[in-house]
């Protein structure tokens, strides 16, 4: 390959690269705007219940009850705390709110801050053993591998499981023993979506 050559292709390279960029922040861009969509909507629809004492005055008022977003080196540190990369979605919703409070904790967990995510096999190692008995076990594994970003003072949880190996997926539960067991759902998006249709 000439000189020239080499030049042109190095040009080409970089102006596709950049078209690369440009279209992955697009799409960040979309998808960060869909989940606030989405959130805000969910807040909407909570003002509708009778439970709605859930909220202040100036949350009413700015209409968004979440926490001020996570920082990129919040997340970071939480992955490297972890010694795992948190799933795309559930970084995208950080940078929304780092912390998302529920409209009725007897019902939906509510989100924690990044910094209080853990693996659930240390925050409560004895619903690990319950759900390992032979007739749950199937179960127990998945708990145990699990993190639990939401509902750590509530009746129930919502639980991010990470893949087993690179072909599988995240796997994201709300899990409460009186449901009993896991409600799974294929993302984050879909969660929050439920949850605004179980309001309506």
């Amino acid at each position: 390959m000439t000189a020239i050559n080499k030049f042109t292709f190095g040009i080409l390279f970089l102006l596709s690269s950049c078209g690369n960029s440009k279209d992955l922040t697009k799409s960040t861009s979309n998808q960060t705007s869909e989940m606030k969509k989405i959130l805000t909507d969910l807040f909407q629809k909570s003002l509708t219940t009778n439970d709605n004492n859930y909220f202040t005055s100036e949350q009413i008022k700015n209409k968004w009850i979440g926490n001020l977003p996570a920082t990129e080196k919040e997340i970071a540190e939480t992955e490297i705390r972890l010694g795992i990369k948190l799933p795309a979605d559930y970084k995208e919703f950080l940078k929304i709110a780092n912390g998302y409070p529920t409209y009725n904790d007897a019902v939906e967990p509510s989100f924690e801050k990044i910094n209080q995510i853990e693996y659930l096999k240390n925050f409560d190692p004895d619903m690990i053993k319950i759900w390992s008995q032979k007739q749950t076990e199937d179960i127990g594994k998945e708990l145990n591998k699990s993190i639990i970003v939401a509902g750590k003072q509530e009746e129930q949880w919502f639980l991010l499981i990470p893949p087993t190996d690179k072909n599988d997926k995240w796997k994201y539960w709300k899990f409460a023993s009186w449901i009993p067991g896991e409600i799974e759902y294929k993302n984050l998006t879909e969660y929050f979506l439920d949850t605004i249709n179980g309001i309506e």
